[in-house]
């Protein structure tokens, strides 16, 4: 049994309903700047915003923060995420915001296929079913070769690739470094690195522009500050499959701020990768309780 009590339970599973619905206004709002502005600027605003919010955040104990075990990783995962929102940025442009979102819900998938290699995890027949039934349902929403595939969709396929490396550099730095400075170093390199670029195609943002770049940055920086809340407060395999309301959240906004209307095969797709996840993530969580009642 867990040793969370229920309440705390609830907690973290609104927190983690709450993280969903922020990091859908990420996507939300670079939707609409990629429009007006080029990626970088976007992703620069991102990173930069993000960053002031960490700041202000640990504002008295910065230089602690900055102290870490393993830098050269730190610097990777870092640049791994600023691939992966760029990336994401660059399909959002042009696909639907829940085609987008529904291609990046594989990442659990690609994260179980590369910790074989890069973890030397092992995964077993019925997790490798799983991983290929949801590479089934991303095609199912890309549609190679039906000429319904929109070329950007290969973002968000890149995305998801440079996401799971990510994670797993994630999974490896948190038995070095804390979450806040991890979260330090991902938004400090993210906006230092875009800054080196964003002059060669800047463009001078309206008033309100500004307001929305400034939200874009506030929006991911408190996305991951209540990911962090909800996982302290309550065990991760309870909460974690509450993530996928984002898929909720991506639809009635796509709907409500873009006129978007998925159609039913990208909603099916976007079923099966969930399912498929969350039979990955069950069944590692039965692994995981079959290893500490030996």
């Amino acid at each position: 049994m867990s040793s969370y009590p229920p309440t705390d339970i609830r907690r973290g599973v609104a927190l983690m309903v709450l993280t969903a619905l922020l990091f859908i206004g990420v996507d939300s709002v670079a939707k609409y700047l990629t429009q007006r502005y080029s990626i970088v600027e976007v992703v620069w605003a991102r990173f930069s915003f993000h960053a002031l919010f960490v700041v202000v955040l640990v504002r008295g104990n910065l230089h602690l923060h900055l102290r870490t075990q393993r830098l050269g990783l730190q610097l990777t995962r870092s640049f791994l995420m600023l691939a992966t929102t760029a990336l994401f940025f660059a399909g959002l442009r042009s696909l639907a915001l829940v085609d987008a979102t529904s291609i990046m819900y594989a990442g659990p998938l690609m994260v179980t296929a590369l910790s074989v290699p890069l973890l030397g995890e092992r995964v077993g027949p019925r997790r490798w079913g799983a991983v290929l039934l949801g590479f089934c349902g991303a095609l199912v929403i890309v549609r190679p070769g039906t000429g319904a595939m929109h070329p950007a969709a290969v973002f968000p396929l890149l995305a998801v690739l440079a996401y799971a490396l990510y994670q797993i550099a994630t999974r490896t730095l948190s038995q070095h470094d804390s979450s806040v400075t991890t979260l330090l170093y991902t938004a400090s390199v993210g906006a230092f690195a875009s800054s080196l670029a964003v002059p060669f195609y800047w463009v001078t943002p309206t008033p309100a522009d500004w307001g929305w770049m400034a939200l874009l940055g506030m929006l991911g920086g408190a996305g991951h500050f209540t990911l962090i809340k909800a996982l302290s407060v309550a065990p991760v395999s309870t909460i974690a499959p509450f993530a996928y309301s984002n898929l909720i959240w991506s639809v009635s906004i796509g709907y409500l701020a873009f006129t978007e209307v998925p159609d039913r095969l990208t909603l099916l797709g976007a079923a099966i990768i969930i399912g498929s996840a969350l039979y990955v993530f069950q069944r590692e969580r039965k692994l995981a309780a079959a290893k500490v009642s030996r």
